[in-house]
């Protein structure tokens, strides 16, 4: 006979669910496989046969892009992690060769999924268009191979280089991302000999045909006259192949050296130089290409790198059907046929910037929300900087540039030009852009700009442009914080939210940031900026708490937030405690997201999506309820530990009420979203909506185009 405790019936303790443990690996999605995840959304609307055709091209070649960058830096860096034997665990738990053998695969079955798009549906839609993309030089007629060889021999052969491989001739240096035959050759004596012929970037990738709109890769131009460049030479056989490297910058400054301008410059010069020396991490082939010639290959680049990082295999080996570096459709997909692409699209200048009165009046009177690239950036923040260099009444100007393009560049150097004290901060190391902003940062200097580079330690991320102003007796502060680039191009491309205000008290701040950036000064906080890395985690994290004590007391927490990845555990799992209070979390997630939504009795009150479309989405804003006072910002930051504790990042809250309103409701419009959006699952997959039927599309960009 069973006995029960009194008071505590035996239901209970059958009923009691135990609690979760928040910090259990499965609750977390692994980083890499996540990024995977994003690229495979970027892949699907080149397979989307709603997109417009040339604007699949371009998906094609952005996902292939995004893949090169992807294996440069967060491959190359897992790799490693295994050579180095690391075994710090991450949140998700997964061992860094795993991951690798993860991506490997996750990466082959993507790769030819989009090889069969190009091929079985891409081209031949193409060429019911009139584009014909020709794969093979035998299925030429002979007037159009006359025509290719007159070409070959005026403009391709006086560039090529071909490179012997024998006792007497090394195997020859393959620089990053380049597109290389490899030739099988038998010389005069019977011997077996190897060739390498790079594929020039010089010269255009696609070589038109006498009809219009027929273009042949050029590799396969080069490919059918290997006789010109070996002549009197047995050619066996020819097998293209294109290589990727580790081109990470790896900064080590001595103790103390992170404030010398100088060193940092030259350091990162290096170490741009060196990038082309990096160990090779991937090698892409042809299925067609011999075992052979593979095994020469990988024994040829860990020969290269003998005891350097971790032995290539078989495994680093990745077989491309077809075109081999889908970037080369950039070009096809610029081709000018308005018909096949998206429809035109203007930006407008916002309604209180469109009349033609004092930029400067205009913000005084209130501040100016802009949302890019619905609202021109031209109209805007370029019209800000070019009145303000033309203005005798402008003192100084002070921007922050992480990638930036020629007309703002040019406009500081006129302000400088026209006796205004201008000051910059070029973050010279902004991935992939290190060399062209060594290029400013020297034009800049040669001017009389002041300019500064920040630490080796710390990546400058912060959007942030002051405008010093003398009206009467006083001095007045024009502030512009965005969460993008002061890019033209990019802010045509990408969605970001800025904001135009003389706010004294972000005024001040945003002067105390720059003489933080520029000299020595450590201020004890800022008045209204959050400002990483000091301050902007532990911000985050207790606006988190607060709504989940406001949940806890019955007062509707609420969390609404957009951004472009979400990895930080400690955020994670404050977002995890929210949700077991019962604050309903809406969270916007372009790319990289390690939470996982929608697990029972974890994280059932929070949805993830990811809106993919026309424009990348980039801007990042958080909406907090904070029981009924609600705050919002927007921001520079992902909520990522390399954005949080290792960036000087910016958000600056919104407070004109209407401005407020207006960015929630753009991105509960997002929530929406029926055409452009995809739910995230737990299981870290993701699905995309489609309307119901009879339902309408609801776009999110589509809708703000036609606004």
């Amino acid at each position: 006979m069973t006995t029960s405790m009194p008071g505590r019936p035996e239901e209970a303790e059958v009923d009691a669910a135990p609690t979760p443990d928040l910090h259990d690996p499965a609750l977390y999605q692994n980083r890499e496989l996540s990024w995977l995840e994003f690229n495979r959304r970027v892949l699907h609307e080149a397979l989307d046969q709603r997109t417009p055709l040339l604007e699949r091209v371009k998906f094609l070649a952005i996902f292939s892009g995004n893949l090169d960058e992807f294996f440069q830096v967060r491959v190359a860096g897992v790799r490693e992690q295994v050579a180095a034997r690391v075994s710090e665990q991450v949140a998700d738990a997964m061992p860094p060769a795993q991951q690798l053998m993860a991506i490997r695969e996750t990466v082959r079955g993507m790769v030819a999924q989009q090889s069969h798009c190009l091929v079985h549906e891409i081209m031949p839609a193409l060429a019911a268009e009139g584009i014909v993309l020709h794969d093979s030089w035998e299925s030429l007629e002979p007037r159009e191979r006359a025509h290719l060889s007159a070409y070959f021999l005026a403009n391709v052969f006086p560039v090529l280089t071909p490179l012997a491989v024998d006792p007497a001739h090394p195997f020859p240096h393959i620089s990053n991302l380049s597109l290389s035959l490899a030739v099988s050759l038998l010389d005069e004596v019977g011997e077996p000999r190897f060739a390498r012929v790079k594929v020039p970037e010089i010269l255009p990738r696609w070589v038109p045909l006498l009809a219009a709109n027929e273009f042949l890769p050029l590799e396969l131009l080069i490919g059918a006259h290997l006789d010109a460049l070996f002549p009197g030479i047995s050619i066996l056989s020819w097998h293209l192949f294109r290589i990727t490297r580790n081109t990470d910058l790896n900064l080590d400054m001595g103790q103390g050296d992170n404030d010398e301008a100088d060193d940092l410059l030259e350091l990162i010069q290096e170490e741009v130089r060196n990038r082309k020396f990096g160990e090779v991490v991937r090698i892409e082939v042809q299925p067609v290409m011999p075992d052979a010639v593979r095994s020469l290959l990988v024994e040829e680049f860990n020969e290269a790198h003998a005891g350097e990082g971790l032995t290539l295999t078989a495994d680093d080996i990745f077989e491309v059907e077809g075109l081999l570096d889908h970037t080369a459709l950039y070009a096809i997909a610029g081709l000018d046929l308005p018909a096949l692409k998206d429809p035109p699209f203007q930006p407008t200048t916002p309604p209180r910037l469109a009349e033609q009165r004092d930029i400067f009046q205009t913000i005084r009177e209130g501040d100016v929300l802009l949302h890019h690239p619905y609202d021109s950036f031209h109209g805007s923040v370029e019209r800000l900087i070019a009145v303000a260099s033309e203005d005798p009444d402008v003192l100084a100007i002070k921007i922050t540039l992480y990638r930036t393009g020629g007309e703002i560049a040019r406009l500081l150097a006129h302000a400088a030009e026209r006796g205004k004290q201008v000051a910059v901060l070029i973050e010279l190391q902004a991935r992939f852009d290190e060399e062209h902003n060594i290029t400013w940062a020297k034009r800049f200097e040669d001017i009389g700009v002041h300019v500064a580079y920040g630490d080796a330690g710390l990546k400058t991320h912060a959007k942030i442009l002051l405008i010093v102003r003398r009206e009467g007796n006083a001095i007045r502060r024009y502030v512009h914080v965005g969460t993008g680039n002061y890019n033209p191009k990019t802010a045509r491309l990408y969605t970001d939210f800025g904001l135009l205000t003389c706010d004294e008290e972000i005024g001040a701040d945003v002067s105390a940031l720059f003489n933080v950036l520029t000299g020595f000064a450590i201020p004890a906080d800022y008045r209204k900026l959050v400002v990483a890395p000091r301050w902007m985690k532990r911000r985050v994290l207790a606006a988190i708490q607060r709504e989940t004590e406001h949940a806890r007391a019955g007062r509707q927490g609420r969390i609404l937030a957009k951004m472009n990845a979400l990895v930080d555990h400690d955020v994670i799992h404050a977002l995890y405690q929210a949700s077991q209070a019962g604050v309903k979390i809406d969270l916007i997630v372009r790319g990289i997201c390690c939470l996982r939504p929608g697990v029972p009795g974890v994280s059932e009150t929070i949805r993830v999506i990811s809106v993919l479309g026309r424009f990348l989405e980039h801007s990042r804003a958080a909406v907090f309820r904070n029981g009924g006072r609600e705050e919002v910002y927007i921001s520079s930051a992902d909520w990522m530990p390399r954005n949080l504790v290792r960036r000087v990042e910016v958000a600056v809250p919104i407070e004109d009420p209407r401005h407020r309103a207006e960015i929630r409701r753009l991105l509960e419009m997002m929530l929406t979203d029926n055409r452009q959006a995809w739910d995230m699952l737990p299981d870290g997959s993701y699905v995309q909506r489609r309307p119901a039927d009879g339902e309408p599309e609801r776009g999110t960009q589509q809708v703000l185009i036609g606004r």
